[in-house]
């Protein structure tokens, strides 16, 4: 299956990448088909350096039966080549991680509040057959290790 997708390159800390088709079988910056394009991420988006992508060939591969990936597909809806793809539902993704513990602990309270009550009102009478339920199971147990001794 032929994909489009980017293969990584450049040095530490500056990456570049290559829009490039390949078998989906193939290693990330392994063997490729073709590049059609390149992607430099640390420009800034209003840049035409930033992306360069041979529009025909990426016709012509998906006409091939080439999928692109999802990071590809919004390079390729950014420079007009194919529609933008749906946005992902994530609210957190833009919150840092700090934040979203505290969040996450403010409205646990609150849900779990109504939890803990519930609980308590039922944690006596599920507590009395729990204590009756060991000393009826305790001879039972008793019993038959006596049993095997016995014969």
């Amino acid at each position: 299956m032929l994909k489009i997708r980017l293969s990584m390159g450049g040095v530490r800390k500056r990456p570049i990448y290559k829009i490039v088709i390949a078998d989906s079988r193939a290693p990330r910056d392994g063997r490729f088909i073709e590049k059609i394009g390149f992607f430099n991420p640390l420009l800034p988006k209003d840049k035409k350096e930033r992306i360069s992508v041979e529009a025909e060939r990426v016709k012509y591969w998906m006409s091939k039966g080439a999928k692109p990936t999802l990071r590809v597909s919004r390079i390729l809806g950014e420079a007009q080549i194919m529609p933008m793809p749906k946005a992902g539902s994530n609210p957190l993704k833009a919150v840092p991680k700090k934040d979203r513990k505290k969040t996450d602990d403010k409205e646990a309270p609150k849900t779990e509040a109504p939890k803990t009550e519930a609980p308590k009102t039922e944690a006596p009478k599920t507590e009395a057959p729990k204590t009756e339920a060991p000393k009826t199971e305790a001879p039972k147990t008793e019993a038959p290790k006596t049993e095997p001794k016995k014969d």
